[in-house]
């Protein structure tokens, strides 16, 4: 018997996340049919908040439309325990209906004219107010009691989202008692103010959360945890003002709600926030995901089935990450039965293979570094773009060179050293003068270091710097406050030139390509750095963003320069009116055994809006000069299709190919698997016990390894959705 506390052991979830008339029409046999097929350890269980799916006693909580005299939440909750199943308490807590907030109006959020936030026909309450104090610990206390469930968790427990500014009394006192301020009345990143409102507020949340787990172990045993969830977009858990290292530090499970699909990012996307959520909550913490059945598009469809192909992609991106599996269906009958099927195999194949998926620890030779001090004070209201982008970039070209990474938070680089030969700063603006001297410090270790845009222009309080902070590091210095180029929307129209900018490269090589005479080529001297490996025919690259004036010291090489821009249309004026410029785009240098890359041009910012494949090849670049030819995987056949994910237990390593091959026109979405394979895999720095063969897990197949040195090769015939390779 496993005595371990359920969060601890449970590797697998069902919810059937209720609706107000499901206690007329569920089928309590079907399902609990289904949590057998799908051999799931724990049950999430709507119970209270918003709606109550038991006869409850405390004032205002109000009931289920059809509940009646039922307790389904109970009925539910024991059919789960004669199955040996896990019970959490499912909560869904910041909004009320009419008659309680007529009862309690200084529970409920306001605006600066005082009138009230409402949703629909709910009232939004306040974090700070007697709901959130007393209300829902009276809810979860009359749970505990009724039930015993073994913990919560709560979908919207963070309250009025950063768009808003909630004016009630109980912000108004709280915020002056602890600041010895008057509430921001207006959005303002440049505000003291508004900077000390931001801060507070994460505060409040952190505080609730301690809160909450108070009342729930006090009433329920030291076991019995509150839990809300957390998104896996680090800029919604930013507009929601959840400190998410401050957070998972508190956190024995992490219940994600992860469910996003944009225009932006791909299957790849849930991998990253398992790496990311991993790195802050450690990787002994499980991080069960709710992944949706139905339909995720613009708009959603909450009834209709997902692809299956997409259901595979996201939970095998997924495993990858490090989380587990957590089947979610809105409401307890559906019209449209396709969403029935999906879970069974996914969830058989993770319980014939869990001990593969967790007590591991990652391997890597990138960290990229991000932190959502950096969101909040260099993004601000453009974060997106300013500074998510950035990251995306940066981790869009490790994907596409199939190179191992993780994220690492800006607090963490101090423990970097050892882990990663290389960290990776994406426009990073934001650092103090303690994350400076961390990455300064592993570079003296002999780490390299490549960094990006405006990276440590910015003190911790979001204040602007006289210089970069790293810029002795790697041998620049910033040329006043000017820049080139800029952010925002790109204009449509063909006339508009702002963004028709391009790099040279240094040295220039034309005139030793085929191609017409060209009398204002220079005779090639010297040969190229390797950052610009595969550029040998090219003299000049797009470029289009932004680009902040440096000048590069003694012993910097600079490896590429802005080419202003000049008119695209018509086209018969398209050509350089300024060809050369002595403004550094890329430089390089070494100091010891560190290498050290700093893009100026934000190479990143652009491979995440354009896509171009010139700016993944020269970040991609960048990281291999720094790790010299050594990465620890290396991928050939994968056509930039397939990622890895490489761990180690004990003596045992396990990798993950996953395939990110999207023919829908939304990444995110798919219809159908489409194989990619032969892929040759090379694997670096394995000990001499390490040697084969290749177990294919989702294949079900055995592959003969060759070794030479510390290198172990050998080729996986084909990658569906998946593959899980082990290696003792």
């Amino acid at each position: 018997m496993d005595n371990r506390p359920w969060y601890r052991r449970t590797l697998r979830w069902g919810q059937t996340n209720l609706v107000e008339i499901d206690p007329e029409r569920y089928d309590a046999e079907w399902w609990r049919n289904h949590w057998r097929r799908t051999r799931v350890q724990g049950a999430i269980v709507n119970a209270g908040g918003i709606v109550a799916y038991y006869p409850s006693a405390v004032p205002h909580h109000h009931r289920a439309e059809r509940l009646g005299a039922r307790d389904l939440y109970g009925e539910i909750v024991r059919a789960a325990r004669e199955e040996g199943l896990a019970v959490v308490a499912r909560m869904d807590s910041n909004r009320v209906a009419a008659d309680l907030f007529e009862a309690h109006p200084d529970w409920i959020c306001r605006d600066a004219a005082s009138e009230p936030y409402r949703q629909g026909d709910k009232y939004v309450t306040c974090i700070n107010s007697g709901y959130y104090r007393d209300h829902l610990p009276a809810v979860m206390r009359e749970i505990v009691e009724r039930s015993s469930p073994d913990g919560f968790a709560d979908n919207s427990w963070a309250g009025l989202p950063r768009r808003h500014i909630c004016h009630c009394q109980n912000c108004r006192d709280g915020f002056d008692a602890e600041t010895g301020h008057a509430l921001p009345e207006r959005h303002d990143p440049a505000s003291e103010t508004y900077r000390a409102w931001i801060r507070w507020n994460y505060r409040c949340r952190t505080r609730l959360w301690e809160h909450n787990n108070r009342v729930t172990t006090e009433a329920g045993g030291e076991h019995c945890l509150w839990n809300g969830m957390i998104s896996g977009d680090v800029l919604n858990n930013g507009a929601r003002f959840i400190d998410l290292r401050a957070i998972l530090q508190r956190s024995r499970i992490v219940m994600l709600d992860h469910q996003r699909r944009s225009a932006v990012d791909g299957f790849e996307q849930n991998t990253e926030a398992g790496r990311r959520l991993h790195e802050l909550a450690g990787w002994d913490v499980l991080i069960p995901e709710s992944t949706p059945q139905y339909q995720l598009g613009q708009p959603a469809f909450r009834l209709s089935s997902m692809p299956e192909a997409e259901v595979r992609l996201w939970s095998s991106a997924g495993f990858a990450g490090g989380i587990q599996p957590w089947w979610h269906h809105i409401g307890a009958l559906h019209e449209d039965r396709r969403q029935y099927q999906t879970a069974a195999p996914i969830f058989r194949w993770h319980a014939e293979n869990e001990r593969y998926l967790v007590d591991r620890q990652p391997v890597a030779d990138v960290g990229v570094v991000w932190s959502q001090e950096n969101h909040d004070l260099h993004g601000g209201a453009e974060a997106e773009e300013r500074t998510l982008d950035p990251y995306r970039g940066a981790a869009e070209a490790l994907h596409r060179a199939g190179l191992a990474w993780l994220p690492v938070h800006a607090e963490d680089v101090e423990a970097a050293a050892g882990r990663f030969r290389v960290l990776l700063l994406p426009n990073l603006g934001v650092l103090s003068d303690r994350q400076v001297a961390a990455v300064e410090r592993f570079a003296a270790d002999g780490g390299s270091v490549i960094a990006t845009g405006e990276t440590s222009g910015l003190t911790a309080e979001g204040d602007a710097r006289a210089d970069f902070a790293l810029g002795a590091l790697f041998g620049i210095r910033r040329r006043g406050t000017a820049s080139h180029g800029g952010t925002g929307p790109i204009s449509e129209s063909i006339e508009d030139s702002e963004r028709h900018t391009y790099l040279r490269l240094a040295p220039e090589l034309r005139a030793g390509v085929d191609g017409p005479r060209d009398a204002t080529a220079p005779a090639p001297d010297g040969t190229r750095h390797p950052v610009l490996d595969g550029f040998e025919a090219a003299d000049t690259l797009p470029f289009g963003g932004v680009l902040p004036e440096i000048e590069a010291g003694e012993g910097t090489q600079v490896l590429a320069t802005f080419v202003p821009d000049f008119p695209i249309f018509p086209p018969e004026t398209s050509w350089m009116r300024r060809p050369r410029t002595e403004l550094p785009a890329i430089t390089a240098r070494e100091a010891g055994a560190a290498r050290l890359v700093w893009f100026a041009a934000d190479l990143d910012r652009c491979l995440a809006r354009d896509g171009a494949p010139d700016h993944a090849r020269l970040l991609a670049n960048a990281v291999r000069w720094c790790l010299d030819g050594r990465a620890s995987v290396e991928l050939a056949g994968a056509q930039g299709f397939v990622t890895p994910s490489l761990f180690r237990q004990g003596e045992r390593w396990i990798l993950h190919l996953n395939n990110r091959l999207v023919t829908a026109r939304v990444p995110g979405r798919q219809s159908e698997l489409v194989a990619i394979g032969p892929i040759r895999v090379a694997l670096r720095g394995l000990p001499a016990g390490a040697s084969g063969p290749a177990d294919l897990r989702v294949a079900g197949a055995r592959v003969e390894v060759e070794r030479s040195g510390d290198q172990l090769t050998f080729e996986v015939p084909a990658v569906r959705d998946h593959e899980v390779v082990v290696i003792d």
